[in-house]
């Protein structure tokens, strides 16, 4: 499959990604690592659009950044306080 990157680029997108992932998975770094892992797929959606593939390859990197924060969203207070949801008996 042709994407239009060299061979060149496949380890440093390699080490990228790795880079980005163990951020993600340290507490203290995981909103960054979130943030550039969130860059990173947004990349690759670019990418297979670019490459006129089909709509599993365009959404694939799109839900699993969807499961990305939403991983994060269950593990931090923080992140659920900044975005709260409310209940039918809260709103009333």
């Amino acid at each position: 499959m042709d994407l239009g990157y060299t061979e060149a680029v496949i380890l440093p997108l390699g080490i990228l990604l790795l880079a980005c992932t163990i951020l993600y998975l340290i507490p203290r770094t995981a909103m960054l690592g979130a943030i550039l892992l969130t860059g990173y797929l947004g990349g690759a959606v670019a990418t297979h659009v670019r490459a006129g593939h089909g709509p599993f390859e365009i959404l694939f990197p799109v839900v699993f950044g969807a499961l990305l924060w939403g991983g994060l969203v269950l593990r931090d207070r923080r992140i659920r306080e900044l975005i709260p949801v409310r209940t039918r008996q809260e709103s009333n």
